[in-house]
């Protein structure tokens, strides 16, 4: 057979020399032409190096000093390495020898995708503000200041002026590249730095001024925590670092500094490292994870521009394509190396070959099974990945050979029978059980996800777990976080109102429960006759909130809203007591303040009404003394008096009572009846947890505000879930609904820094990471069981951090020890004890050791609990007491132990030894160690008050109460919700390799313990999908590697956007890390037209991006080799979700590529900036509708206002830009703060005035912020109504000191481009001639014949009106040489600009065609993409031409509608007939209202911000755009569906003309002329302006040679009527799609 292969190879190449004989000639004048494109950073390049010891440290923090000491040995062995390559090499070699085979392969990807340089950019942040903070020399001032960007990156068009890169490289400060700061001084060189070490004055003068540090921080293993910190800025691969490292080390070993490090290498001092230290630095950062769309584009309307085609310029050489690829069935490589002398010859029939086999249509029969095709060409082939890669990336060039292939009937029957079960061309994907957002996935979360289960399994298997059981635990999904649990409030204690079922105000309603089945009008209740909703509030009777509720319920009550109303009461002064007799409610009985406690005397005379006169008569007491306390006039919170209680008393019973109330009164008082009552009613209220929200609702025990309007958003919550019970059977007409809600999910006790309400992840940490360390803290703990328990399994660990110096400290552990006492058969008890820096005499060393000895050797002995509870009660009373302190030394406290020791019956003698010798030092270094662990993992500094449960840490502030009871609750949930499952794996396990009496209880306690807090610490969904139901043996890809630890299941359609970028990404994880995979292949199996229309190249880089001949480091780049000569291309950029990004260099128009242009040029290039990160956020209230308009800024501690936006309605999203480093988010100056504050998002329920965000990676990051107003503030709204007459009267009045007008003034954070000084709406001014209020015009362009119309609008606007004009452009479509013109023309015509951009929010539904996703940038973001000083702005389209003062426009009265448009005109009768409004649903729809054309627009931005206008757009957006029949014109249908909700103003007709739609009767009154597309005729654009509009041709001359001025280009005067650049078929229509532009304006 491979004979008569060769044998036919000769009659091929004399066909193939045949074949292009015909047209060698002219072979070189059609070879097909290429595009590469790059994508850089903003920020100059990082050094390689560190970026490695990065990547290592966030594998196990130890690894990054490890890998220092390993390179330093490196640099001494003198390695010859002198290209990027090789020290890249090295580096990945050094770091490797740390790590396992699979984590070093992911940490070798992760090196060559720079993923840790925006780290590196964080520490130049913090390096420029170490230098900022000290006064040096005006020189070095200077220099620091400037911190100037590197010459190449000026040239490449990085721009150095950019606010927003506050990590900008710190200049070398006079040669030195080193420093280290102590918070009180800097230090450059090494002999100041010893003189400090041996300086005491200095250490302990410093010691106040101690620089603050970071989670990411690194701190030396060895260092001691109470020492002053000392923070080197330095690079490894430099002498200056070498030599501060080696002397801070030594220091830090003899406890004299806190060592820590932040990796800087400034700018200029990069000749000064070895070899491979400034790798990296010199080049720009090319970026990888992103991927370039290269669509054919429809050219129904020829919209190309027709000027001279710009010479090109060769960046760096292009990469050659690829001949080994198979073409047509020819591989080219082979056929070159027998025949290199007819290479011309060859490769003009090779891109023959390509150019005849791209297709943009297809026939519907061709069509049919081609998703089906594709599929078994994918399967058949030997590496299914690369095929579908090859096959969806290069899809026009591979349809018409797809189209051909026999189908087998086996793939189609399981593919049909697959989408029995999944719906056809839909796309999951999952990691290890766990859904992976398929729209948002990317490389960089992808291989943060992979890099984490990795760890993972390598942590799990130095725990000696096998690896099949490794597989499950990484399998094992955990609870949903917001899964619903109920308080069990249900006691004798909660007094009903009303019962639904029993009173006779209820008896004319229906008791049938499918009634709430049944639809309603929005927010309506159901009247049915069962008790569904019971909603108890929680209240203290003497508060104003409680007695305010009260008043709410009576009324609520009385409107006969179905639904049980109750109170629980208590007293909060009661309570206090309670907590501080340590939750005993004996002693706080008894303690004598009881008799003066309002609240127990309102719970007492509530008792005594509600037992003789009923509960109503009960009620009406609490509402008569709440009408006393508002009659007196006296507003504070605490103000009710015991005469107004007794005045509500008397007044409330004096109907009914037979004897005089006064005398009644006095006996109830004297008597204390019902106190016993009272007292317990608080006790169970402080068992709940309640106590600690002041007042709350417990709807059918879920916890809520106690406000009307949390009451009716929880019973709207509370519906769906009675539904779905009453429609599957499983509540009927004789089930008691709260009983069986609380049964199924109720817990005793609340507290809301234990259960998490869903949007704040609890905080996890990974103990399993320190196995790793042979000096782990974790390791010398020994831990406290409840009796009799010691040899018992435990799968729950409790660790409490306690500060023995404090009170709150010892009660914390006293807590701890009760809830041992009071039995735990499944939990243990560990303490981490602080702090370290107590004297050697101290008795809280000795505490610590009794603690010790008694968890190590006695913790099986009965009575050690009693012994310890009462030794710390000992401590506290007689330690902890500033005024008893000095009275009982370490003898008293030795002898009590010994007293207490013998009276529990435990072993004296060994007390008394350890007692009487304990090493000092290593119990204080055991302290240390424990103390920079939990700041290290934790933050906590000097107030160690946390408790971590199996990994969960929950951090106590000053006052927070934690009892045994929240113990308690805290192991419930853990293990119901984590635990549970690992427990059941890991009792499972088959131990292989182990001593079986190794095995004990405490060994398997200590690995679930470490399991699941490696679990609970990781990052993943809790959503999973059953794929093993779908077949998988003709349709899809399985790759099995046993030993892989990484699972990939998958459902992908090929054809899809999706499938483009899933097909690159699954084939980097299986070059790097093999994972078994399962593909199942879901095509669409009825095509109507080709689903993709597109080539596709997702950059992924390679170690060929690093020179192998000196140290250049290229970066990866896309590169689409031989892409049609004659098809118009447009670029997209699929860039992840949290990247700006625009274009930097591109001399050719990228919205309109036509490859015959080029010329000799035989590669088109371009290149984009990653111009900056989103912030993005959700902003809420709890119980209450997001915050809308609430305005934030963002910025560093030196410049706290760098950006600002504003809350939207719609989930209250917001974003900002951001670049990385450290920022710190603050609600605006003005109304937002004064009504608002910051809820910290630890559950402890405080504020705070900002919240800190760290961004170090190229992911972004989502924050969940929660606001609270501030007290006396509940009832002030944030927007003031325009329409509210006190506002409008105030606004009137001064407009400048209104809250409105006084707003931030944006330091545009979402905007860039002019940096003009913002000017007031209202500022009258005068500039070049003009002078009055400024007119604000925006107006948005893609493409290089869209922008030379922007130019000739603008110049009409400016030749046409007399006052000061700013223009406002959508930034993210414009072109590189429109953005450097575009400031010479501001200067020479005397007009203002500003960039604008707006990321497209996650949430709201994406289009997929850039024309419709400009469309979308007009309407959908105008209350947020421009600053809120802008009162109002006129959107006019780029290809207008305005012949009026706009000036007239600008002030037209709009009768306080947002919006202005003009209508349709109607007089050119030739176009009825695509008058599509005037017929079917729109004509229906608008009901005799005009539809308007969006080519010109007025927004009153003010009216449209008060109305929530953008809110309800995007509303209606989101409901419409899911239809793909719906919104054809987007920018135009969607406000003209919407003008019920946003109203419309109707223009003038004259202000809008255009020859499509209007006659040429009214064409001399028009005041702009549009060039609408016409439909019918489909008139190319260019030739269209030059026709109809007279001015036209000058203004495009006057535009052209001013652009030519600028970019020194010589102007094509002799334009021609049609342009000769079009494509050869242009002018055929052979498209069955319309084209989008021509829906522009119809």
């Amino acid at each position: 057979m491979e004979a008569h292969r060769r044998s036919c190879f000769p009659i091929l190449l004399i066909l193939a020399c045949i074949i292009v004989s015909g047209f060698s000639v002219s072979a070189q004048n059609h070879r097909l032409k290429n595009v590469q494109v790059a994508l850089r950073a903003k920020w100059e390049g990082t050094p390689l190096l560190i970026e490695a010891g990065e990547l290592l440290s966030r594998e196990w923090k130890d690894l990054f000093w490890e890998f220092i000491e390993s390179w330093h040995q490196i640099e001494e062995s003198n390695v010859g390495l002198s290209t990027a390559k090789g020290c890249l090499s090295k580096i990945v070699e050094c770091g490797r020898s740390f790590l396992s085979e699979n984590l070093a392969s992911m940490f070798e990807f992760s090196l060559i995708l720079r993923s840790a340089s925006p780290r590196m950019v964080l520490y130049r942040q913090l390096a420029g503000e170490s230098l900022s903070s000290f006064p040096l020399s005006d020189e070095v001032i200077l220099d620091a200041a400037e911190g100037r960007m590197s010459e190449p990156h000026e040239e490449a068009g990085n721009k150095i002026d950019d606010p927003l890169l506050v990590g900008v490289s710190p200049k070398s400060l006079g040669g030195r590249c080193c420093w280290v700061d102590t918070g009180g001084s800097l230090f450059f060189d090494v002999a100041e730095l010893l003189l400090w070490f041996q300086s005491t004055d200095g250490i302990a003068g410093d010691s106040f001024q101690q620089p603050e540090l970071f989670e990411f921080d690194h701190t030396y293993p060895n260092s001691n925590f109470s020492s002053p910190i000392a923070i080197l800025y330095g690079a490894l691969g430099t002498n200056c670092f070498r030599e501060f490292h080696v002397a801070l080390v030594k220091a830090a070993k003899e406890g004299k500094v806190k060592y820590v490090t932040r990796p800087v290498l400034p700018s200029g001092c990069e000749s000064k490292t070895k070899q491979c230290g400034a790798v990296g630095t010199r080049d720009p950062l090319n970026l990888g994870g992103y991927g370039i769309e290269l669509a054919l584009k429809n050219m129904e309307y020829k919209a190309i521009d027709d000027s001279a085609i710009k010479k090109s310029v060769t960046l760096e050489d292009p990469h050659i394509e690829d001949l080994s690829q198979e073409v047509r069935g020819f591989i080219f490589s082979k056929i070159l190396e027998r025949r290199p002398e007819l290479k011309s010859e060859i490769m003009a029939f090779r891109d023959s070959l390509l150019s005849s086999t791209i297709s943009d249509t297809l026939d519907v029969w061709e069509l049919k099974d081609l998703g089906h095709q594709t599929a078994q060409k994918i399967v058949h082939a030997s590496d299914p990945l690369l095929a579908m890669q090859e096959i969806n990336t290069n899809f026009p060039s591979m349809v018409s050979s797809l189209s051909r292939m026999k189908l087998n009937d086996s793939v189609k029957d399981e593919i049909l029978a697959n989408q029995r079960m999944i719906p056809p061309g839909k796309s999951l994907l999952a990691l290890n059980g766990a859904l992976i957002n398929i729209e948002d996935v990317d490389l960089f979360l992808l291989v943060d996800l992979v890099q984490q289960e990795l760890s993972l399994a390598d942590q799990f298997s130095k725990l000696k777990i096998p690896e099949p059981s490794i597989r499950k635990l990484l399998s094992t999904l955990p609870t949903p976080e917001s899964m619903i649990l109920r308080v069990d409030f249900r006691s004798s204690h909660v007094h009903y109102l009303n019962n639904l079922e029993e009173d006779s105000m209820y008896k004319q309603w229906r008791s049938n429960l499918n009634e709430i089945l049944m639809p309603v009008f929005p927010g309506q209740l159901r009247h049915i006759r069962k008790n569904l909703f019971h909603a108890v509030y929680v209240v203290d009777p003497a508060s104003s909130c409680g007695l305010e509720v009260i008043d709410m319920i009576i009324n609520l009550y009385e409107n006969q809203l179905p639904i049980r109303f109750g109170v629980l009461l208590y007293s909060s002064a009661f309570i206090k007591e309670i907590e501080a007799n340590a939750g005993q409610l004996h002693a706080a009985a008894h303690n004598g303040h009881s008799e003066e406690d309002i609240s127990l005397l309102i719970i007492r005379l509530f008792m005594y009404i509600k037992e003789h006169h009923g509960i109503r008569m009960a009620f009406k007491f609490l509402s008569t003394t709440n009408k006393l306390l508002i009659e007196s006039g006296d507003p504070r919170e605490d103000s009710l008096e015991g005469h107004q209680v007794d005045g509500a008393f008397i007044e409330t019973i004096l109907p009914k009572s037979k004897s005089p109330p006064a005398d009644l009164l006095q006996k109830l008082v004297h008597d204390k009846t019902f106190l016993e009552v009272a007292q317990e009613s608080s006790m169970f209220v402080f068992k709940l947890g309640l106590s600690k929200r002041s007042c709350c609702l417990l709807m059918n025990g879920l916890v809520y505000d106690p406000n009307e309007d949390a009451l009716i958003n929880a019973v709207n919550e509370e519906v769906p879930r009675l539904q779905e019970q009453v429609y599957y059977g499983h509540i009927g007409s004789h089930t008691d609904v709260l009983d069986k809600f609380i049964s199924e999910s109720g817990i005793s006790r609340y507290n809301p820094q234990i259960i998490t309400d869903g949007k704040v992840k609890p905080k996890f940490l990974s103990l399993s990471e320190f196995i790793l360390d042979k000096e782990s803290v974790l390791k010398d703990i020994n831990y406290l069981h409840s009796p009799e328990t010691v040899d018992d399994l435990k799968p729950v660990t409790h660790l409490l951090a306690v500060d023995v110096m404090s009170k709150k400290g010892i009660r914390l552990l006293r807590e701890g020890i009760r809830y041992l006492k009071e039995s735990s058969r499944r939990a243990r008890l560990g303490v981490l004890f602080g702090p370290p820096n107590m004297d050697a005499d101290s008795p809280g060393l000795l505490l610590v050791k009794v603690f010790e000895i008694s968890a190590s050797s006695y913790s099986h002995k009965k009575e050690v609990l009693s012994f310890l509870d009462e030794l710390s009660s000992f401590y506290e009373n007689k330690y902890l007491q500033a005024s008893s302190f000095a009275k009982y030394g370490i003898q008293a406290f030795v002898e009590k132990v010994s007293e207490l020791v013998d009276a529990y019956q435990l072993p004296s003698k060994g007390y008394r030894s350890a007692l009487s010798e304990y090493p000092v030092v290593d119990l204080r270094n055991h302290l240390n160690k424990v103390a920079l662990f939990l700041q290290g993992h934790l933050g906590l500094e000097f107030n160690f008050y946390a408790v971590i449960t199996n990994g969960r840490a929950i951090q106590l502030a000053e006052d927070d109460v934690f009892l045994s009871h929240d113990l308690h609750l805290l192991e419930s949930l853990e293990f119901k919700q984590r635990i549970k499952q690992i427990v059941e794996i890991i009792e499972e396990v088959k131990w292989e390799n182990m001593d079986p009496d190794s095995i004990t209880s405490n060994f398997l306690s200590d690995v679930i313990m470490l399991v699941s807090s490696a679990m609970g610490a990781r990052d993943r969904t809790t959503e999973s999908a059953r794929f093993e139901v779908l077949h998988a043996k003709y349709s899809a890809v399985v790759l099995n590697y046993e030993n892989s630890s990484i699972h990939i299941d998958a459902v992908v359609d090929p054809l899809s956007p999706s499938g483009q970028k899933l097909a690159s990404l699954l084939q980097v994880l299986q070059k790097y890390i093999h994972p078994s995979m399962r593909i199942v292949l879901n095509p669409l199996s009825s095509l109507v037209d080709l689903p993709l229309k597109s080539y596709y190249r997702y950059v992924i880089p390679s170690m060929d991006d690093f020179s192998n001949s000196d140290y250049t480091v290229n970066g990866p780049k896309a590169f689409f080799a031989n892409m049609p000569l004659s098809k118009t291309l447009t670029m997209n950029l699929d860039v992840p979700e949290p990247w700006l990004v625009e274009p930097i260099i591109a001399v050719h128009d990228l919205d309109n590529i036509l490859l015959e242009n080029l010329g000799q040029t035989r590669t088109l290039q371009a290149i984009f900036q990653l111009e900056a990160l989103v912030l993005t956020g959700h902003c809420f209230e709890k119980d209450h509708e997001p915050p809308r308009g609430l305005q934030m800024i963002l910025g560093t501690k030196t410049t706290p206002h760098l950006v600002d936006t504003l809350v939207m309605a719609n989930l209250g999203y917001w974003q900002m830009k951001v670049s990385p480093g450290v920022w710190y988010l603050q609600l605006a100056p003005g109304r937002s703060s004064e009504l608002y504050q910051l809820k910290d998002d630890d559950g402890s329920g405080g504020t705070s005035l900002s919240k800190r965000i760290t961004i170090d990676d190229l992911r972004g990051k989502v924050v969940y912020l929660e606001v609270v107003k501030k007290k006396g503030m509940e009832d002030e709204k944030l927007l003031v109504s325009s329409d509210d007459d006190s506002y409008s009267r105030e606004t009137n009045k001064d407009s400048h000191s209104s809250w409105n007008k006084n707003l931030l003034k944006w330091a545009s954070g979402l905007i860039g481009g002019s940096h003009e000084p913002k000017k007031s709406e209202s500022t009258f001014v005068e500039k070049r001639g003009r002078r009055g209020k400024p007119i604000n015009i925006f107006s948005i362009a893609s493409g290089h014949l869209y922008e030379r119309f922007l130019k000739i609008m603008i110049l009409s606007v400016l030749k046409n009106t007399q006052r000061p004009v700013k223009f406002w452009f959508i930034k993210n479509y414009l072109s590189p040489q429109f953005k450097d013109v575009i400031p010479h023309m501001a200067k020479e015509y005397g007009f203002d600009y500003e960039l604008v951009t707006y990321k497209w929010p996650t949430w709201l539904h994406k289009q997929k065609e850039k024309q419709r996703i400009i469309w979308a940038y007009k309407i959908l973001f105008l209350d947020v993409i421009f600053p809120l000083s802008l009162e109002k702005v006129i959107f006019v389209d780029a290809d207008q031409v305005v012949r009026a003062d706009m000036g007239e426009l600008y002030d037209m009265d709009i009768k306080g509608r947002p919006l202005a448009y003009t209508p349709f005109c109607d007089n050119n009768k030739d176009m009825d007939g695509y008058r599509f409004w005037r017929q079917g649903f729109w004509k229906e729809h608008l009901r005799g209202k005009p539809y308007h054309i969006s080519a010109l627009y007025v927004v009153d931005l003010v009216k449209f911000r008060q109305t929530a206008a953008g809110d309800m757009l995007r509303v209606v957006y989101e409901t419409l755009s899911k239809d793909p029949n719906s919104l054809a014109n987007l920018d135009q249908d969607l406000p003209n569906y919407a003008q019920d909700r946003v109203p419309i103003f109707s223009l003038p007709q004259e202000w809008l003309w255009c020859e499509s739609w209007c006659g040429n009767s009214t064409k001399s009154k028009a005041k702009t002329i549009d060039l609408c597309n016409n439909p019918m005729t489909k008139e190319p654009k260019l030739q269209g302006a030059r026709r109809i509009v007279a001015e036209w041709t000058d203004l495009d001359s006057e535009a052209s040679q001013f652009t030519s001025k600028i970019l020194m280009e010589e102007t094509d005067q002799q334009e021609p009527v049609a342009s000769s650049n079009q494509p050869k078929d242009s002018t055929k229509d052979n498209s069955p799609e319309v084209d989008l532009e021509s829906k522009a304006e119809l």
